[in-house]
């Protein structure tokens, strides 16, 4: 049932990466290729914990990809806003 679950999850974020990729290509806005990329790391995390044969949520490294998720979306989010204060 985990896996079943983190699946659904995993499809989601999978999701709405895509979304974000194509408000990216309309707009050019940087900010939301960060925020597809970062859903993108966190499907991958997802479904690093969600199976059991691929890793066990007590290893370190499975969740990497979140810390990279989440410190991509702080950078690109400060980035927007110190370029915004410029103009």
């Amino acid at each position: 049932m985990k896996a079943f679950f983190g699946g659904i999850i995993t499809m989601g974020f999978v999701i709405a990466g895509l979304f974000f990729l194509r408000f990216w290509r309309r707009t050019g806005d940087r900010l939301f290729a960060a925020f597809a990329v970062a859903f993108w790391l966190l499907a991958i995390h997802k479904a690093l914990v969600s199976f059991p044969a691929l890793a066990r949520e007590n290893q370190v490294w499975a969740f990497l990809p979140t810390l990279a998720a989440f410190a991509l979306l702080i950078l690109a989010i400060l980035v927007k806003n110190l370029d915004r204060g410029r103009k």
